[in-house]
């Protein structure tokens, strides 16, 4: 059978059945990465070795009678800054294109205790950043629905991947953005957790106060699958929370008749938003209407404030992160991680410190807005992706332009992306935000699974050449 675009739960399910082994499954995905990758630049790295013993051991155990959750035998693969024992972890750049980490990241350690299978490691913009660039040793990654664009970022590959049939899902990370831009510009849900809920121990740093490890899948549903088995307190990363996991797929069915979704005003209907945008977010609030809901409107301060916030806030950290190697080795980082991260060392410690304060001024107004109504409802990207251009010195965009999904990175709350339509001139897809309070993931994937399932945005995928 064809599993290109099977979800976790369709794989799982043609295990049980027979129709499907997991070594099938990751040879006949392996030979798709080998077929297409050469045009999508989605993976740094593919393992074929370490797949094929995967997928076998998870074989043997299911002829066993051993099932370890619904990630057994599925295959995946990971950002290149979520350390592999002794597989090179990149972080796409020249810094370290020999590093071979002796430890997994315990996201790594986690999907492998689930018995999930990886393929291999996923181009990203350089340490999360730096990106798309055009002189690192390796190229930027393409988007599946048209090569001659991009597929956001900076969980670049984990979009293109997973869009194009390749994995069923791959595990990205967030700091602004990083997983529901690629999501959105590639049609896919992608969830940035609450702040606390997964380690990120082991992960290449960003921005540490805003650093979050996150699936990008097919479904909602696939996102819930993923959760279970990466959720979860780790004593050795502070950051976490020690609190109970829910059961992310058993909460999915609980419908949404009668919760408030709030539909931020101003922030996907403003100055810069795409012109289809409004009437794609519009009709997807009509079917959450339609499926119950009650809608309402929300004010709250303007995306300027908040990516303004966002980006003191990671500039100063990500350049303390390499403020040594940028001593040391300054023309081994692409030009515009440089031109990015710099700007870090001459921001004063007073403006960092304000820029903290305003960030916690911006996450009680949310709080405040989350006490009327149960999850906000807003766009996850102002436009479509980027052309693919080598030759563009553009300003850059993370400090001129407006982010839709930094607001949710200052407040720490869980949000997710899924698509809700797709644009008529350029075919490429648009996409739904939903945001929750602290620790609310599963509701918001509870939200997300009742529009996928009155809706088939989710079901549309690329045709490869």
């Amino acid at each position: 059978m064809d599993v290109s675009f099977l979800t976790i739960a369709e794989l799982s399910e043609a295990y049980r059945k027979g129709e499907t082994s997991p070594v099938a499954a990751t040879k006949a995905l392996l030979d798709r990465i080998e077929q297409h990758d050469g045009s999508l630049h989605s993976f740094i790295r593919v393992t074929p070795e370490v797949a094929l013993a995967d997928a076998e051991a998870a074989e043997r155990e299911m002829a066993a009678g051993k099932r370890r959750g619904p990630l057994h035998g599925i295959p995946y693969a990971l950002k290149d800054i979520i350390e592999t024992a002794g597989i090179v972890t990149t972080g796409h750049s020249k810094i370290r294109q020999d590093h071979v980490p002796v430890e997994d990241a315990e996201v790594a350690r986690r999907l492998k205790a689930a018995g999930a299978v990886l393929v291999g490691k996923l181009a990203t913009w350089e340490f999360s950043h730096g990106g798309p660039s055009f002189d690192l040793p390796w190229p930027p990654a393409r988007n599946p629905w048209n090569t001659d664009y991009l597929p956001g970022g900076s969980s670049s590959g984990a979009g293109a991947a997973v869009a194009a049939g390749l994995v069923p899902f791959a595990i990205g990370t967030d700091t602004g953005g990083s997983v529901r831009g690629p999501a959105a510009f590639c049609g896919l849900a992608g969830l940035k957790p609450s702040y606390g809920r997964v380690s990120r121990r082991g992960v290449y740093s960003n921005t540490f106060t805003m650093d979050h490890c996150g699936p990008l899948t097919r479904s909602a549903e696939d996102v819930a699958a993923v959760m279970t088995a990466i959720a979860g307190h780790d004593p050795e990363d502070p950051s976490t929370e020690d609190m109970p996991v829910p059961d992310y797929l058993a909460e999915l069915g609980g419908g949404i008749r009668g919760l408030r979704l709030g539909v931020v005003e101003g922030w996907h209907d403003g100055p810069g938003a795409h012109r289809e945008l409004g009437g794609a977010i519009d009709a997807a609030v009509g079917v959450l209407e339609g499926l119950g809901a009650r809608i309402e409107r929300v004010k709250l301060t303007g995306l300027r404030e908040y990516t303004d916030c966002k980006s003191i806030i990671s500039a100063v950290e990500h350049f303390a992160i390499h403020a040594e190697e940028f001593r040391a080795r300054p023309q081994d980082f692409g030009r515009i991680f440089r031109n990015r991260v710099l700007p870090g060392a001459i921001i004063r410690g007073e403006d960092y410190v304000q820029a903290l304060r305003w960030r916690a001024v911006l996450a009680r107004e949310q709080a405040a807005a989350l006490q009327k109504v149960d999850a906000f409802v807003t766009a996850a990207s102002l436009g479509v992706a980027d052309r693919a251009n080598p030759d563009a010195v553009a300003a850059d965009r993370f400090a001129f332009g407006l982010s839709i999904t930094q607001p949710f990175s200052i407040s720490g709350v869980p949000a997710l992306a899924i698509p809700c339509g797709f644009t008529r001139a350029e075919g490429l897809p648009l996409s739904l935000q939903i945001a929750a309070g602290p620790m609310q993931d599963a509701l918001v994937l509870r939200i997300a699974h009742a529009y996928q399932q009155a809706t088939d945005w989710h079901r549309r995928h690329p045709v490869l050449g």
